[in-house]
Protein backbone atom coordinates (compact mmCIF):
# COMPACT_ATOMS: atom_id res chain seq x y z
CA UNK A 1 0.00 0.00 0.00
CA UNK A 2 2.96 2.11 1.00
CA UNK A 3 4.80 1.58 -2.37
CA UNK A 4 1.20 2.52 -4.06
CA UNK A 5 1.17 5.88 -2.55
CA UNK A 6 4.98 6.41 -3.12
CA UNK A 7 4.56 5.50 -6.87
CA UNK A 8 1.21 7.64 -6.95
CA UNK A 9 2.75 10.72 -5.73
CA UNK A 10 6.05 9.95 -7.97
CA UNK A 11 3.55 10.57 -10.97
CA UNK A 12 1.64 13.75 -9.83
CA UNK A 13 5.16 15.29 -8.69
CA UNK A 14 6.36 14.40 -12.38
CA UNK A 15 3.21 15.81 -14.20
CA UNK A 16 2.97 18.76 -12.35
CA UNK A 17 6.50 19.61 -12.46
CA UNK A 18 7.24 18.56 -16.26
CA UNK A 19 5.37 21.24 -18.01
CA UNK A 20 6.58 23.60 -15.90
CA UNK A 21 9.77 22.99 -16.69
CA UNK A 22 9.61 23.05 -20.43
CA UNK A 23 7.59 26.18 -19.82
CA UNK A 24 10.68 27.70 -18.52
CA UNK A 25 12.59 26.25 -20.98
CA UNK A 26 10.57 27.66 -23.80
CA UNK A 27 10.62 31.07 -22.01
CA UNK A 28 14.69 31.58 -22.79
CA UNK A 29 14.24 31.40 -26.35
CA UNK A 30 12.60 35.05 -26.00
CA UNK A 31 16.09 35.96 -24.67
CA UNK A 32 18.68 37.48 -26.66
CA UNK A 33 20.79 35.40 -28.68
CA UNK A 34 24.22 34.98 -26.85
CA UNK A 35 27.75 36.33 -27.77
CA UNK A 36 29.08 32.83 -28.43
CA UNK A 37 26.34 32.10 -31.27
CA UNK A 38 26.80 35.54 -33.00
CA UNK A 39 30.67 34.99 -32.72
CA UNK A 40 29.49 31.68 -35.08
CA UNK A 41 27.56 33.32 -37.20
CA UNK A 42 30.11 36.54 -37.77
CA UNK A 43 32.74 33.66 -38.42
CA UNK A 44 30.69 32.38 -41.35
CA UNK A 45 29.46 35.71 -42.98
CA UNK A 46 32.53 37.69 -42.59
CA UNK A 47 35.30 34.69 -43.34
CA UNK A 48 32.67 34.56 -46.51
CA UNK A 49 32.62 37.93 -47.65
CA UNK A 50 36.72 38.34 -47.78
CA UNK A 51 37.23 34.99 -49.32
CA UNK A 52 34.45 36.52 -52.32
CA UNK A 53 36.72 39.54 -52.72
CA UNK A 54 40.19 37.46 -52.86
CA UNK A 55 38.63 35.03 -55.49
CA UNK A 56 36.69 37.78 -57.03
CA UNK A 57 40.35 39.91 -57.63
CA UNK A 58 42.20 36.90 -57.92
CA UNK A 59 40.21 35.58 -60.77
CA UNK A 60 39.74 39.02 -62.59
CA UNK A 61 43.73 39.67 -62.29
CA UNK A 62 44.34 36.17 -64.19
CA UNK A 63 41.71 36.42 -66.29
CA UNK A 64 43.18 40.25 -67.11
CA UNK A 65 47.07 39.15 -67.63
CA UNK A 66 45.55 35.90 -69.48
CA UNK A 67 43.71 38.54 -71.68
CA UNK A 68 47.08 40.99 -72.04
CA UNK A 69 49.34 38.17 -72.93
CA UNK A 70 47.21 36.40 -75.61
CA UNK A 71 46.36 40.46 -77.16
CA UNK A 72 50.42 40.37 -77.31
CA UNK A 73 50.91 37.17 -78.85
CA UNK A 74 48.20 37.20 -81.50
CA UNK A 75 50.98 40.16 -83.40
CA UNK A 76 53.76 39.43 -81.85
CA UNK A 77 53.95 35.47 -81.82
CA UNK A 78 56.74 34.16 -84.34
CA UNK A 79 54.80 31.35 -85.26
CA UNK A 80 51.38 31.67 -87.30
CA UNK A 81 49.91 28.96 -85.24
CA UNK A 82 50.42 30.56 -82.02
CA UNK A 83 49.48 34.24 -83.27
CA UNK A 84 45.80 32.22 -84.27
CA UNK A 85 45.74 30.55 -80.68
CA UNK A 86 46.47 33.73 -79.30
CA UNK A 87 43.64 35.52 -80.89
CA UNK A 88 40.88 32.81 -80.01
CA UNK A 89 42.65 33.42 -76.31
CA UNK A 90 41.88 37.05 -76.53
CA UNK A 91 38.02 36.36 -76.93
CA UNK A 92 38.00 33.55 -74.47
CA UNK A 93 40.05 35.72 -71.74
CA UNK A 94 37.99 38.65 -72.42
CA UNK A 95 34.61 36.74 -71.94
CA UNK A 96 36.20 35.65 -69.02
CA UNK A 97 37.09 39.10 -67.85
CA UNK A 98 33.40 40.50 -68.53
CA UNK A 99 32.26 37.73 -66.55
CA UNK A 100 33.88 37.90 -63.39
CA UNK A 101 32.59 41.88 -63.39
CA UNK A 102 29.28 41.03 -64.08
CA UNK A 103 28.62 38.30 -61.75
CA UNK A 104 29.42 39.03 -58.44
CA UNK A 105 29.77 36.29 -55.43
CA UNK A 106 26.82 37.26 -52.97
CA UNK A 107 28.85 37.44 -49.47
CA UNK A 108 29.93 40.69 -49.49
CA UNK A 109 26.26 41.88 -49.77
CA UNK A 110 25.14 39.23 -47.61
CA UNK A 111 27.45 40.47 -44.72
CA UNK A 112 25.90 43.70 -45.18
CA UNK A 113 22.33 42.47 -44.81
CA UNK A 114 23.99 40.01 -41.83
CA UNK A 115 25.07 43.24 -39.73
CA UNK A 116 21.38 44.87 -40.40
CA UNK A 117 19.65 42.33 -39.04
CA UNK A 118 22.61 41.12 -36.26
CA UNK A 119 21.69 45.42 -34.89
CA UNK A 120 18.37 44.49 -34.63
CA UNK A 121 18.77 41.03 -32.80
CA UNK A 122 17.13 39.15 -35.62
CA UNK A 123 18.60 35.58 -35.45
CA UNK A 124 15.65 33.78 -37.50
CA UNK A 125 16.13 36.20 -40.35
CA UNK A 126 20.21 35.39 -40.11
CA UNK A 127 19.12 32.02 -40.16
CA UNK A 128 17.30 32.33 -43.12
CA UNK A 129 19.62 34.86 -44.66
CA UNK A 130 22.32 31.73 -44.18
CA UNK A 131 19.98 29.05 -45.56
CA UNK A 132 19.99 31.50 -48.73
CA UNK A 133 23.58 32.15 -49.05
CA UNK A 134 24.09 28.17 -48.89
CA UNK A 135 21.54 28.03 -51.19
CA UNK A 136 23.30 30.44 -53.67
CA UNK A 137 26.98 28.82 -53.19
CA UNK A 138 25.44 24.96 -54.26
CA UNK A 139 24.28 26.84 -57.31
CA UNK A 140 27.29 28.77 -58.22
CA UNK A 141 29.06 25.15 -57.79
CA UNK A 142 26.04 22.91 -60.02
CA UNK A 143 25.88 21.80 -63.63
CA UNK A 144 24.07 25.08 -64.81
CA UNK A 145 27.73 27.18 -63.55
CA UNK A 146 29.37 24.80 -66.13
CA UNK A 147 27.03 25.59 -69.30
CA UNK A 148 28.67 28.96 -70.45
CA UNK A 149 32.24 27.69 -69.98
CA UNK A 150 31.70 24.55 -72.27
CA UNK A 151 30.22 26.36 -75.27
CA UNK A 152 33.16 28.88 -75.19
CA UNK A 153 35.81 26.07 -74.86
CA UNK A 154 33.60 23.61 -77.33
CA UNK A 155 33.56 26.37 -80.05
CA UNK A 156 37.22 27.78 -79.29
CA UNK A 157 38.58 23.95 -79.47
CA UNK A 158 36.32 23.73 -82.58
CA UNK A 159 37.60 26.71 -84.40
CA UNK A 160 41.39 25.89 -83.87
CA UNK A 161 40.38 21.84 -84.82
CA UNK A 162 38.96 23.37 -87.85
CA UNK A 163 42.44 24.97 -88.52
CA UNK A 164 43.53 21.71 -88.92
CA UNK A 165 45.00 21.13 -85.54
CA UNK A 166 42.37 18.36 -83.94
CA UNK A 167 45.09 17.84 -81.13
CA UNK A 168 45.77 21.29 -80.10
CA UNK A 169 41.98 22.32 -80.52
CA UNK A 170 41.09 19.08 -77.98
CA UNK A 171 44.14 20.56 -75.62
CA UNK A 172 42.68 23.95 -75.43
CA UNK A 173 39.16 22.73 -74.72
CA UNK A 174 40.61 20.82 -72.01
CA UNK A 175 42.71 23.14 -70.46
CA UNK A 176 39.93 25.62 -70.50
CA UNK A 177 37.34 23.27 -68.74
CA UNK A 178 40.28 22.60 -65.74
CA UNK A 179 40.66 26.21 -65.07
CA UNK A 180 36.80 26.43 -65.10
CA UNK A 181 36.46 23.58 -62.61
CA UNK A 182 39.53 25.33 -60.92
CA UNK A 183 37.89 28.81 -60.67
CA UNK A 184 33.99 26.86 -59.93
CA UNK A 185 35.80 25.01 -56.28
CA UNK A 186 37.94 27.50 -55.34
CA UNK A 187 34.55 29.58 -54.68
CA UNK A 188 33.80 30.42 -50.92
CA UNK A 189 31.69 27.37 -49.21
CA UNK A 190 31.76 29.00 -45.76
CA UNK A 191 27.71 29.11 -45.55
CA UNK A 192 27.32 25.66 -46.93
CA UNK A 193 29.92 23.82 -44.39
CA UNK A 194 28.06 26.15 -42.04
CA UNK A 195 24.49 25.01 -42.94
CA UNK A 196 23.90 21.96 -40.32
CA UNK A 197 25.22 24.08 -37.34
CA UNK A 198 22.45 26.58 -38.38
CA UNK A 199 19.28 24.16 -38.92
CA UNK A 200 16.66 25.46 -37.36
CA UNK A 201 14.17 22.27 -36.11
CA UNK A 202 11.10 22.48 -33.46
CA UNK A 203 10.42 20.16 -30.47
CA UNK A 204 7.32 19.30 -30.05
CA UNK A 205 6.13 18.38 -26.68
CA UNK A 206 2.03 17.19 -26.33
CA UNK A 207 0.64 21.06 -26.60
CA UNK A 208 4.15 22.95 -25.81
CA UNK A 209 6.55 23.80 -29.52
CA UNK A 210 9.63 24.67 -28.22
CA UNK A 211 12.02 26.02 -31.29
CA UNK A 212 15.59 25.98 -31.60
CA UNK A 213 18.17 24.21 -33.35
CA UNK A 214 19.88 21.24 -34.25
CA UNK A 215 23.52 20.10 -35.44
CA UNK A 216 25.21 17.12 -36.91
CA UNK A 217 28.00 15.48 -35.81
CA UNK A 218 30.61 13.85 -37.62
CA UNK A 219 33.31 12.15 -36.73
CA UNK A 220 35.95 8.99 -36.62
CA UNK A 221 33.76 6.39 -35.95
CA UNK A 222 30.69 8.21 -34.42
CA UNK A 223 27.83 9.72 -36.08
CA UNK A 224 25.32 12.30 -33.62
CA UNK A 225 22.97 15.05 -33.56
CA UNK A 226 22.68 17.89 -30.75
CA UNK A 227 19.36 20.03 -30.08
CA UNK A 228 19.78 22.81 -28.76
CA UNK A 229 16.93 26.03 -27.69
Amino acid sequence: MHAFRLLAALVTTLVVVLPVSLQAQAQTQTLPPTDGQWNEYDEVFESGASHANVWQWGWTGIYGTSLAVNVYQSSEASDPDDRFDARVGVVKSALAVAGMLSDRQPHPAALAEYERLKASGDLSGVQALGLQLAQAERERRGWGARVSSLVVNGVAGAVIAADGRESDGAINFATGMLVNELQIWSQPNQASSAINRFQPANLSLGPLMIPGEYALNVGPQQLGATWRY
